[in-house]
């Protein structure tokens, strides 16, 4: 099948670009856009395949937004076009006609994985009956209470024996020191008789409660035992499943050279994610090279509902996936001559670090937008590595507080390791005031309020975070609305607690303000900078104990 499509808008006057996307960080070129473009007409008003993506409120099914990528190519007779491709699979079809194949198509008819998939739902369903079945659940119950009952009895018994060893004490400390010789002898041969009778029947009684907890539990094990059985059984057939998988998965570069997963996670200890491989990237560019079609530029962007977890903006573009795409991209991308990797270029090279405030103990500084707080793994210069040198002989960790990259405004430093042990303890104990301003993409219904969305890194896809009320960490943000001028909205941020990206987080998620703040390349839509500052802050001086207010003004 053709999967070449040719431009319906005319692409005439745009120059293409001299070299291929960045796809880990990228701003999408005006061609891709309008291969974009085509592609999300087609999804709008497409009759081809059924997929409930959450855009339409009449649809009841579950609602699932999806990653869509394109790839601009080049046939070897020089005509221009693009190719589709989207990530994991639509309504249980992961072959639509519009969209190019998987890298491996694992779900053909009586394919080994689809077979395997029918075993394991087998031994869910043999699991589901069990655990639902009314002789299980009453077990369950009655063994249970029982054990309840048991351990219950067996902790009054150990109370009582506590109060009658207490009663020995204190019927040998009268005796002390008011019977005679032969008398005491009697009474502390009779308190020892007394222990060794409480403790032999305390060892008969424990015994006893044993042999009945595990005589109960004997009644359970013969339904734990099936489907202790059933689970291995799942996990064998998955694993089984997984590792002929990595076998089926093939990648290809432009010089045709060909790298199973296993080869591309070649340590030991990291193993392909879930998934990897069935993202649109892969695919687009293995169907390119497979066909002889060179790769121009690519974009990848999300159409539908956001999903709980993840921040995903209707349309909006997306880089590839750092765990899942990017060693199989660096495999397929070799040789290809590519944009310049921007997460790894110091764009605050030439940035100054303004000075606001200074004594022996404290510095207080304008840290410029995209300059970090302490060095990154790629790139050294940071606010610590320049007051190191300025400062040479200061003591401790310096920094106190960290500012995100993008963001811009009032930093906290110190000079002596004690003034850096007093100042973050406020800081912990979240007795300093702090307050942000941002300018967000959009109108807000409210004029302020408070946020509440626990949030954890994406092992997925360094440095995002997630929100995840189940690992993730408390994170607390108080707003209100300064002004709304054009469409966009600048408000006061004010951070209960300090977590990574908090407020880029709490303002772009569905269950925030749904409203990415200005010129997020993370949450929302890549401009010049983004426009988040720390504007003030109020803290208590480490040596004079004096309060300390400070306020620069935001730049936006």
């Amino acid at each position: 099948m053709n999967y070449f499509q040719p431009f319906k808008s005319d692409i005439s006057k745009i120059k293409l670009p001299k070299k291929f996307t960045f796809p880990f960080y990228y701003k999408p070129h005006p061609i891709a856009k309008i291969a974009a473009s085509e592609l999300q007409e087609y999804l709008e008003h497409q009759k081809d395949f059924t997929h409930n993506f959450g855009l339409n409120s009449d649809d009841t099914s579950l609602a699932v937004g999806k990653m869509f990528g394109i790839l601009v190519v080049k046939k070897s007779n020089g005509e221009l076009g693009y190719i589709t491709a989207f990530s994991g699979k639509l309504a249980e079809n992961n072959l639509p006609k519009k969209f190019v194949p998987p890298v491996f198509n694992m779900r053909t008819e009586g394919s080994f994985f689809t077979k395997g998939e029918q075993e394991i739902d087998a031994i869910n369903k043999k699991l589901s009956a069990i655990k639902k079945s009314k002789e299980y659940i009453v077990t369950k119950k009655i063994v249970t209470k029982a054990i309840k009952n048991i351990t219950d009895n067996l902790t009054l018994e150990k109370e009582k024996l506590k109060l009658r060893k207490k009663d020995r004490k204190a019927r040998k400390k009268i005796g002390d020191t008011t019977l005679q010789e032969v008398a005491l002898i009697n009474l502390k041969q009779q308190l020892s008789q007394e222990s060794f009778n409480d403790q032999f029947y305390y060892k008969e009684l424990l015994e006893y409660c044993e042999t009945k907890i595990e005589n109960k539990k004997a009644e359970l094990n013969i339904f734990e035992t099936e489907i202790d059985q059933l689970k291995k059984q799942r996990v064998a057939i998955s694993t089984n499943l997984q590792q002929t998988l990595f076998d089926k998965y093939v990648f290809l570069n432009q010089k045709k050279e060909s790298k199973k997963l296993l080869e591309i996670f070649n340590k030991p200890e990291i193993k392909p994610p879930a998934g990897a491989g069935e993202c649109a990237a892969p695919k687009l560019l293995q169907h390119a090279f497979l066909n002889n079609l060179t790769p121009i530029c690519m974009a990848e962007f999300w159409w539908g509902v956001s999903p709980n977890a993840a921040i995903r903006k209707h349309k909006n573009y997306y880089p590839a996936c750092q765990s899942r795409c990017k060693p199989i991209l660096s495999h397929m991308l070799k040789g290809i001559e590519m944009d310049s990797n921007l997460l790894i270029k110091n764009l605050g090279e030439h940035s100054k670090l303004k000075i606001i405030y200074e004594d022996s103990d404290i510095l207080v500084i304008d840290k410029p937008t995209e300059f970090l707080s302490v060095p990154g793994k790629e790139i050294k210069d940071s606010v610590y590595t320049r007051i190191k040198e300025k400062y040479p002989k200061a003591t401790g960790p310096i920094i106190v507080h960290r500012l995100d990259m993008s963001t811009s405004g009032i930093l906290v430093l110190s000079k002596t390791k004690e003034a850096n042990k007093i100042l973050q303890q406020q800081f912990i104990s979240r007795t300093v005031k702090k307050r942000y301003v941002a300018l967000l993409n959009g109108e807000l219904s409210d004029t302020n309020g408070t946020i509440k969305l626990p949030l954890r890194v994406d092992l997925e896809d360094r440095p995002r975070q997630l929100v995840d009320f189940k690992h993730g960490k408390n994170a607390e943000t108080n707003w209100e609305i300064i002004d709304v001028k054009n469409g966009k909205t600048k408000v006061y941020f004010y951070p209960i607690t300090g977590r990574t990206h908090q407020l880029r987080v709490h303002a772009a998620h569905k269950n925030g303000l749904n409203t990415p703040i200005v010129g997020d390349d993370l949450y929302g839509t890549k401009e010049k900078r983004l426009h988040l500052h720390a504007e003030f802050i109020e803290f208590y001086h480490p040596t004079t104990k004096q309060k300390m207010e400070f306020k620069i003004e935001a730049p936006f």
